[in-house]
């Protein structure tokens, strides 16, 4: 995690897996099912998507030391398959600011893949990121697994049917 000035907060934390590239291109594609799986996501819904421009609006609840938080932002998403790589940024919501990627790209072996996930977040006048940043961190890191395990339960349902 970087600090940035006016109370942004860059993040980026890494995974690697023994799930192919496509495995994971999926489940991060799955728009209207993210709140399924990943936690504190309470919904996500697909407002439209035009060749590789996705347009979502998501609201994410927390607990933090005792008080229940929820913010509610809309994003735009441009998918680049060829690169493995979801960039995001928000066109309204709750936060300053709110941008990231997911990149996804095989391991050198070709074994399984890497998945990266970066953010860079800015909280709103009265939304103290410094006081939350280590819930970020570790938000960082369940979603990353978040996504592994969507990805390895759907490969188990592919291979039981």
């Amino acid at each position: 995690m970087e600090r940035l000035p006016h109370g942004t907060r860059r993040l980026a934390a890494q995974l690697r897996t023994k799930l192919k590239t496509d495995e994971i291109w999926s489940v991060l594609t799955d728009y209207e099912n993210l709140n399924k799986f990943i936690p504190n996501l309470s919904s996500s819904q697909l407002i439209y998507k035009e060749a590789n421009k996705v347009r979502l609006k998501q609201v994410g609840c927390q607990e933090f030391i005792g008080f229940k938080f929820s913010a509610e932002v809309q994003i735009e998403l441009i998918e680049s398959l060829e690169h493995g790589k979801i960039d995001f940024h928000q066109i309204k919501g709750d936060f300053r600011r709110f941008e990231g990627a997911w990149t996804v790209h095989s391991d050198s072996d070709q074994n399984g893949s890497y998945l990266l996930y970066e953010l860079t977040v800015q909280g709103c006048i009265g939304m103290p990121v410094a006081l939350i940043e280590h819930r970020l961190r570790e938000d960082l890191t369940t979603n990353l697994l978040a996504v592994e395990d969507e990805a390895l339960n759907r490969r188990e349902i592919f291979l039981a049917a």
